[in-house]
C-alpha cells in the first residue's frame, strides 16, 4: 500500500521538473493539479515562471490539461490564461483520471500527473498507472481539510523517505517551492 503513496519523482517545484526527461521517458502529455501545484490555493495569479514552464511544455509539445475539483468559473479562468483544457472530478477517483486522459489523448504510460498532495494527486495518479511527480506545496494557506491531511501527508513522506523509497530532488527553500517558482 505504501507504494501506491510514493511518488515516481518529488521535486520542490513544477518549475524545477525537467522536461526533457520527461519527454525522454516517453512522456507525451501532463496532467496538473492546480492549488499549491502552480499556484497559491485561491489564487489566480500565475507567477512568470510558471508561465514559462508551460510555454517550455508546450514548445516541447506536450499536451497538458488541469484535473481538479475546484470551483468551475475558477478552473475555466485559469485554463483559459494557460490555454489548456480542464477537466473536474474528484481525486483520486480514477473517473477523474480518465477524463484527464480522455482529453489528452495520451495512455497512462505516456502521461505524468503534477500535484501537491499524496492522497488525491500522488495516489489517484498510481491508481491510474501514470507517471507521479510531487511538488512542495506554494502555500501554507490551504483549505480547512488539506491542513488536517497535511498532518498524515508529512508522516507517509517521513516513512517514504526512512525506507529509501523516496528522495527530494534539487533544492527547497525554507517557505517550499514559493520562492523557486517566483523568482
Amino acid at each position: 500500500m505504501l507504494s501506491m503513496l510514493c511518488p515516481d519523482l518529488y521535486v520542490p517545484s513544477i518549475c524545477q521538473v525537467d522536461l526533457s526527461r520527461l519527454v525522454a521517458r516517453g512522456i507525451n502529455g501532463m496532467v496538473l493539479d492546480i492549488d499549491n501545484t502552480f499556484v497559491d490555493w485561491g489564487s489566480s495569479d500565475i507567477p512568470a515562471p510558471v508561465l514559462a514552464f508551460f510555454d517550455e511544455a508546450k514548445a516541447r509539445g506536450l499536451r497538458l490539461c488541469m484535473l481538479s475539483n475546484n470551483f468551475r468559473g475558477r478552473v475555466e479562468a485559469i485554463s483559459g490564461i494557460l490555454g489548456i483544457p480542464a477537466a473536474r472530478g474528484l481525486k483520486p477517483m480514477r473517473p477523474a483520471f480518465r477524463a484527464a486522459l480522455a482529453l489528452l489523448g495520451t495512455s497512462p504510460r505516456e502521461t505524468a500527473v503534477i500535484g501537491d498532495q499524496i492522497f488525491t494527486d500522488v495516489l489517484g495518479g498510481n491508481l491510474a498507472g501514470m507517471y507521479t511527480i510531487l511538488v512542495i506545496p506554494t502555500s501554507r494557506r490551504e483549505f480547512v481539510t488539506t491542513r488536517i491531511v497535511r498532518k498524515l501527508e508529512r508522516a507517509v513522506l517521513g516513512c517514504l523517505m526512512r525506507r529509501g523509497m523516496l528522495a527530494l530532488q534539487g533544492r527547497a527553500g525554507t517557505a517550499g517551492q514559493g520562492e523557486a517558482c517566483r523568482r
